[in-house]
């Protein structure tokens, strides 16, 4: 979104397991023996963990809810077990022959009295690497030595009339990386931790916000974070690359007995350019009743209790162009005002005014019912799955991170009724990533088996950041950002289980890269049901801070990911931008199945803006604006097709669903542009499109039908900026 915008507004009136084996103090135990393995000194070199999320295969399992996946996913809640009887095996693939410097086994109850681990370069041929008749179950560490790709613990004779249980099955090697990388450590100079007792916390707000309040594109980051306990007479005012957080586990641990603020007096009551901002796990009581949050894209609005309303406009209720709420609740009316979109999700809410394009809600308490077109709301009772974004807080005086449990079919906030569900994972299990980090850092500690907290800073990449093991968190605080120098690939997660990528911006670099971030390899085609990969308040922009190019920026191969608020944007203003200067010809690229988007905002690309080639795809909310600085109708021209739709599922694609969808042209070079349609899709049973529409800003351009050769054409409107809508397709 840039500064054009049209006010339609009034003014205000775990599994469950059949044996769990050991008491969970000896879990809490066997925890502690885990970090001791990963060495948290540099004063000597440290093995690197090499089997943590690669494939692997059992000869049997006990029961459905022990696969053998658990052995090497790092949780040492879950396991995996063999039917009972001798001669079962485990094995993992590492992915490539690697030397080999130790395994340690895990043992649950069920251990193996007699077992030989097992190394193969082909998966075929065999060598012992060690042996024993006398195993002692518990923790047992084994130095091995030789290179091999694959590595098998071998059953020979179990202690116990049960088969062979692993709570973890771990291979190390690799140790040329260098010293051990600690894990836990500081937040870094541009984190702000405050308590009630803190002096000058308003001076302190104050002085970040005057930096921050027009900085669009500076290098200053900040992330404020609030200890448990209730703080008065405060406004704070958020600017760009600024967060707000509480530090407890639930929003009412910490409450502001004031304001959080964000208004456009910058940009002289014009909210369009409030981008890259977000508050998280507060209490607010308002000083007036009404808190301001006047946002447009990449600001978030997640885990708040506000006791009384919320006002989405800026002061004067000019332009506004948001925006994100979820897991939230208002005990009063939200007033939209004059935002022109909207996505609200998981949250409980007292009411809600006005419509203007497209306001749409899924598993919200107290959202209003379905209209489109008029008023403009699109609601589902429930959101169909959901998985809330990690988060930083303290339990007692220790930094963790909480992982919030997936929920299916969830409606309202996750913490209605106390205490979330979900995993705590100590800050030790992570790598503080501080300014002046290099990629080569960075994967060393994913590598050693460290979950990544990057700090708010700008961080360079001269080589692709590889997320290789299942639930690995990559969590950002104040907008960390991310920048791939050399036309490299900025993140690849493999198609592992469980990754949650969260509250990061990546910014395209000058040299070309061909895709800027990647959920599973091409052809990925593993099950992720049960345990999702995540995408939340992940935001990627090309152009803007300066020249930038990537041909595609976010690319999803993994079956079952979710995507839940992503802001992907080609500038249009700012520095280095224009047709050619900051070229990026595909926003986001689907090839998984069942992906689900909640929160899907993509801008100005060359060509398309999403394609979708998996089946069972679904999203909820979509919104984007064509490219402004098409320079004629030549530049947009796709075959015989005038313009490249803003959303096209592919003619292979037999199933998929959206709702809320809106796509936007101000063609402001040439006004004469024509786009064939906003929206393409094969027309079968199993494609399915609810509350569609198209605008012409201002008459700038315009749309001949909504989706292929459906709805009316907004040329008819001339420039009244009048959505043409289309309730269902087909």
């Amino acid at each position: 979104m840039s500064t054009f915008g049209m006010p339609l507004a009034a003014s205000p009136p775990a599994r469950g397991r059949v044996r769990r084996g050991l008491a969970a103090g000896v879990v809490t135990a066997l925890a502690a023996t885990l970090l001791a393995v990963v060495p948290t000194t540099a004063a000597q070199a440290a093995p690197v963990l090499l089997s943590q999320g690669k494939p692997v295969t059992a000869s049997s399992q006990e029961h459905y809810g022990t696969p053998a996946g658990d052995a090497v996913d790092g949780n040492l809640g879950t396991r995996w077990s063999s039917a009972a009887s001798d001669g079962q095996w485990l094995q993992v693939d590492l992915g490539s022959s690697v030397a080999l410097s130790q395994v340690v086994l895990r043992w649950e109850t069920a251990y193996a009295k007699a077992y030989r681990i097992e190394l193969s370069t082909d998966g075929t041929t065999w060598s012992t690497a060690y042996s024993t008749a006398t195993g002692v179950g518990g923790t047992e560490t084994i130095a091995v030595s030789g290179t091999a790709r694959y590595v098998r613990m071998q059953g020979v004779t179990r202690a116990t009339g049960y088969g062979y249980s692993l709570w973890e099955f771990q291979v190390y090697g690799g140790g040329d990386s260098g010293p051990a990388l600690p894990g836990g450590g500081d937040l870094g100079p541009n984190v702000h931790v405050v308590d009630p007792s803190t002096p000058n916390i308003q001076g302190k707000l104050d002085q970040v916000f005057q930096e921050q309040e027009s900085a669009q594109f500076g290098s200053g980051r900040h992330a404020f974070l609030f200890k448990p306990g209730t703080y008065d007479n405060l406004n704070a005012q958020i600017g760009f690359y600024t967060q707000i957080a509480g530090l407890g586990l639930r929003p009412g641990d910490t409450t502001i007995n004031g304001d959080v603020t964000v208004d456009a007096g910058w940009f002289n009551g014009n909210a369009t350019q409030n981008f890259w901002r977000g508050a998280e796990g507060l209490t607010l009581n308002p000083v007036n009743g009404t808190n301001r949050w006047a946002v447009s894209q990449a600001s978030s609005f997640r885990r708040m209790h506000v006791k009384g309303g919320l006002n989405l406009a800026p002061n004067g209720y000019g332009w506004a162009s948001g925006g994100y709420i979820a897991d939230s609740k208002v005990d009063g009316q939200i007033g939209n005002y004059s935002q022109q979109q909207w996505y609200t999700r998981d949250s409980s809410i007292g009411g809600w005014s006005n419509s203007v394009w497209n306001q749409t809600f899924s598993g919200v308490e107290g959202a209003p019912a379905t209209s489109f077109p008029e008023p403009r709301y699109t609601t589902l009772d429930t959101t169909p799955i959901s998985r809330e974004k990690p988060y930083l807080y303290l339990d007692g005086g220790e930094y963790k991170v909480f992982a919030p449990a997936k929920r299916v079919n969830a409606r309202g906030t996750s913490w209605a009724n106390g205490t979330p569900q979900g995993q705590s994972i100590p800050l030790s299990q992570f790598y503080v990533v501080k300014p002046g980090a290099t990629a080569a850092t960075i994967n060393q500690a994913l590598a050693q088996g460290l979950n990544l907290l990057f700090t708010p800073g700008v961080y360079h990449v001269d080589r692709t950041i590889n997320v290789n093991r299942a639930n690995t968190i990559v969590l950002g605080l104040g907008l960390a950002t991310i920048i791939p120098d050399n036309g490299v690939t900025a993140m690849r997660v493999a198609d592992v289980d469980g990754v949650r990528l969260a509250g990061f911006l990546i910014d395209a670099g000058p040299v070309n890269s061909p895709t800027l971030l990647e959920i599973g390899p091409q052809g990925a085609g593993a099950d992720h049901a049960a345990n999702p990969t995540t995408v939340q308040d992940v935001y990627i922009r090309i152009g803007g801070a300066g020249a930038g190019k990537a041909t595609t920026s976010m690319v999803v191969n993994s079956d079952d990911a979710i995507i839940d608020h992503t802001w992907v944007w080609r500038a249009d203003h700012g520095e280095g931008w224009g047709w050619e200067t900051n070229r990026a010809d595909y926003g986001v690229r689907v090839n998984g199945d069942d992906v689900l988007a909640t929160g899907l905002f993509v801008e100005h690309f060359n060509k398309y803006d999403v394609e979708w080639y998996g089946e069972r795809g679904r999203t909820i909310f979509y919104q984007n604006e064509k490219a402004y600085d098409a320079p004629n109708q030549a530049a947009i021209q796709n075959g015989t097709t005038k313009g490249y739709a803003a959303y096209r599922v592919d003619d292979s694609v037999n199933a998929h669903e959206a709702w809320g969808l809106g796509s936007y042209c101000n063609y402001n070079v040439d006004p004469t542009i024509v786009q064939d349609h906003g929206f393409k899709a094969p027309v079968k049973p199993g494609v399915k499109f609810h509350s569609l529409l198209v605008v012409s800003l201002g008459g700038m351009g315009h749309y001949n039908h909504v989706i292929n050769d459906t709805g009316a054409s907004t040329i008819p409107a001339g420039t009244s900026t009048v959505p043409s809508t289309v309730v269902s397709f087909p």
